[in-house]
């Protein structure tokens, strides 16, 4: 069997039938980029992302953090560290994201995504007008950042989930360098700006926190906050994306949602297991480990495959079957274990809210003809651009 490239265009573009052939010939095998092992079947994927001392998350440090790159906050933020230390740093941030931040961010991320869905005229590209504002203000609240630097912070995220082993080119290892420059930098200066003046925001609470009677770095606060501020982006612009893409392809289901807006978040679940936002994650083996009766070495690059995963036959009858009534038993579109998604409500819920905004407004939305390019990444999957047609609801049928 003729090693798959997960960052070849055609997979990038659908990965789903490849994921297939894995779980049907080699469940645990050696892929592209730079040979390392896939796992592709639910149950072993489970046991990858279970059990931190056998698949170790610096797998992350390894994969964004080549020699070329220097330097990645990213890579040595609070995703890349195995429990205990990881279970420490996390409960930091649970206020940030618990239910009593998010109910009160509600009502704003309505009023942001009203204001933003006058925009959606046609031709509109729905990423960038919605998709990506939506939660690059919430985000922005969440940790009191520059609203005014918005447009900037998705150009960021791109080009630091962009990063591989090997640069696409010299211009483009460049630029990634020197995006992560100006992001530490920027990040920096809002530290000091809540050092002098302390506000209700994350930053203030991160600089007051303490660990084990030890009170963080400003490089550890910086690592979190440039995780935090592309983690927020990436996850919900991608499931935005992914969902309208899927209405604009089945105009039935978008029907079926205006008619019935109480099934919106089974939608969303269910989105999420068909098409996930995070494709897999990478792990790096601790000792040599036997999975699916194959022994992957010590010290090898290992991606758990969620998107896989949640495609498999053996846990979802009829996998490739969108199924309102399924539920989101058992689904790792977030993850798993110690490294479950801290932002998975806060997702949620700016995808409730947009697609609620969406469906009031308009009958339904078309794809133009142009194809489709999806973002070039290993971790992340989404319409880098979405431009679409919109058809408004009628005085009727509002």
């Amino acid at each position: 069997m003729t090693r798959i490239n997960l960052m070849s265009p055609e997979v990038l573009a659908n990965p789903y039938p490849y994921y297939a052939e894995l779980r049907r010939l080699s469940p645990v095998c050696q892929v592209e980029p730079h040979g390392m092992w896939a796992v592709s079947r639910y149950e072993d994927v489970l046991f990858v992302l279970k059990n931190p001392s056998l698949f170790s998350s610096s797998g992350f440090t390894v994969a964004w953090q080549p020699a070329w790159v220097g330097y990645n906050p990213m890579a040595n933020s609070m995703i890349t560290r195995d429990p205990p230390q990881h279970t420490r740093l996390r409960g930091l941030l649970l206020r940030a994201f618990g239910p009593a931040t998010i109910a009160r961010l509600e009502p704003r991320v309505r009023a942001t995504a009203e204001r933003l869905a006058d925009g959606l005229v046609d031709g509109a590209d729905f990423i960038q007008t919605l998709a990506l504002p939506v939660p690059a203000y919430v985000i922005s609240e969440i940790l009191g950042l520059d609203h005014q630097l918005l447009p900037y912070f998705k150009q960021w995220s791109d080009d630091i989930v962009a990063i591989t082993p090997t640069p696409a080119s010299p211009e483009a290892a460049e630029r990634i360098r020197g995006t992560i420059a100006k992001l530490t930098a920027y990040v920096g200066q809002v530290i000091e700006q809540r050092r002098r003046a302390p506000a209700d925001d994350t930053v203030s609470d991160l600089l007051r926190a303490e660990v084990e009677g030890q009170r963080l770095t400003d490089v550890e606060i910086k690592d979190f906050l440039i995780l935090l501020l592309i983690a927020g982006l990436e996850s919900t612009t991608n499931l935005l994306g992914n969902s309208l893409l899927f209405l604009a392809n089945h105009p039935e289901m978008m029907a079926r949602l205006r008619s019935e807006p109480s099934l919106i978040p089974a939608f969303i679940e269910e989105m999420l297991r068909y098409d996930g936002v995070a494709p897999g994650v990478p792990r790096l083996t601790a000792s040599d480990v036997t999975l699916a009766g194959v022994t992957i070495p010590r010290g090898a690059m290992v991606f758990p495959l969620m998107s896989s995963a949640n495609r498999d036959e053996r846990k979802f009858p009829e996998p490739d079957r969108f199924d309102l009534s399924r539920g989101s038993q058992g689904g790792l579109a977030f993850g798993q274990g110690a490294h479950f998604c801290l932002g998975a409500m806060l997702a949620r819920m700016e995808a409730r809210v947009v697609l609620e905004t969406v469906l009031t407004r308009f009958e339904r939305v078309e794809r133009l003809p142009e194809d489709i390019q999806y973002q070039c990444a290993l971790t992340t999957r989404g319409p880098a651009a979405l431009p679409l047609r919109y058809t408004p609801r009628s005085p009727a049928g509002a």
